[in-house]
C-alpha cells in the first residue's frame, strides 16, 4: 500500500490538444505517463492535482477518464487551472457511474484518510492572476474557505495538503493560504502547475516548519511521486 501523487496530465483524448506540440520532455508523454504508472497496485491511493484533461466539459473528458480508470486503486481529483470539464461532485459521481469508472473521488471541501493521515486540499490562486488584472476576490476567497473546510473536515488527524497552485513562488507568496496552513499545523504541501523553465523558480524544501514539493508531471518525468509508503 502506498500514497502516490502527480499534477498535470493534461490529458488529450477528448480534445485536440496533445502537449508534444511543447517539445522537450513532454515528446512522447502519453506513452510515458502509462509505463511509468504501472508501479501503482489496487491497494494503492492517487492524488492527482488538477489539469487532468483538456477537454471543455465532462463528457468530452469521457476517454481520457477511461483512461484514468485503467490505473489501478483509488484516485482522489482536485481541480486545476485548465480544467473546464469540472463540474459538481453529483455530476460527477453520476457520469462515472453511467461510464463504469469506479475508485474515483473529488477532493473540494472534504478529505479522504489514508493510514491515518488527511488528504486535503483545493485548486488555490496564483500570482499571474493578479499581474494580469484578473484577480477575483470572489475566486480567491473562495478557494480560501474551500482549503479551510477541507483542513477541518480532518479533526485532529495529520494533514497532508495537496494544491494546484503554488503557495511559494520566487518573487511571491500567498500568505492568506500559508497562514491556514500554520494554523491547522500542516506540515508538507504539494503543488503544481509550474512547467518548463518554472521549475526553476519552484520554492521546495523546507519553509517556516512546512515542506513544500513541486509535483506537476513534467517536472517529475510524468512518474508519480510516492508521498508516503
Amino acid at each position: 500500500m502506498a500514497l502516490y501523487a502527480i499534477g498535470d496530465l493534461h490529458l488529450c483524448l477528448g480534445a485536440p490538444k496533445p502537449m508534444d506540440i511543447f517539445g522537450g520532455a513532454w515528446v512522447g508523454y502519453m506513452d510515458k505517463l502509462k509505463e511509468k504508472f504501472s508501479v501503482i497496485t489496487p491497494e494503492d491511493t492517487l492524488v492527482l492535482m488538477g489539469d487532468l484533461s483538456w477537454a471543455l466539459d465532462l463528457y468530452d473528458a469521457k476517454e481520457d477518464f477511461a483512461w484514468i480508470n485503467e490505473i489501478p486503486g483509488r484516485k482522489i481529483i482536485l481541480k486545476g487551472n485548465h480544467d473546464y470539464w469540472w463540474n459538481t461532485v453529483t455530476k460527477f459521481n453520476k457520469f462515472c457511474e453511467e461510464h463504469g469508472f469506479s475508485d474515483m473521488h473529488i477532493l473540494n471541501n472534504n478529505h479522504f484518510e489514508y493510514d491515518g493521515v488527511a488528504i486535503c486540499g483545493t485548486r488555490g490562486w496564483f500570482y499571474e492572476e493578479e499581474r494580469s488584472g484578473e484577480h477575483d476576490e470572489k475566486v480567491f476567497k473562495r478557494e480560501l474557505l474551500r482549503l479551510e473546510a477541507s483542513l477541518q473536515s480532518a479533526g485532529e488527524l495529520p494533514k497532508l495538503v495537496f494544491l494546484h497552485y503554488p503557495p511559494r513562488y520566487k518573487g511571491y507568496e500567498c500568505r492568506e493560504i500559508l497562514d491556514l496552513l500554520k494554523k491547522y499545523d500542516v506540515r508538507r504541501c504539494f503543488y503544481g502547475h509550474l512547467h518548463g523553465a518554472s521549475h526553476g523558480l519552484a520554492i521546495q524544501g523546507q519553509w517556516d516548519g512546512v515542506e513544500f514539493r513541486l509535483l506537476a508531471a513534467d517536472y517529475l518525468d510524468f512518474a508519480p511521486y510516492q508521498v508516503m509508503p
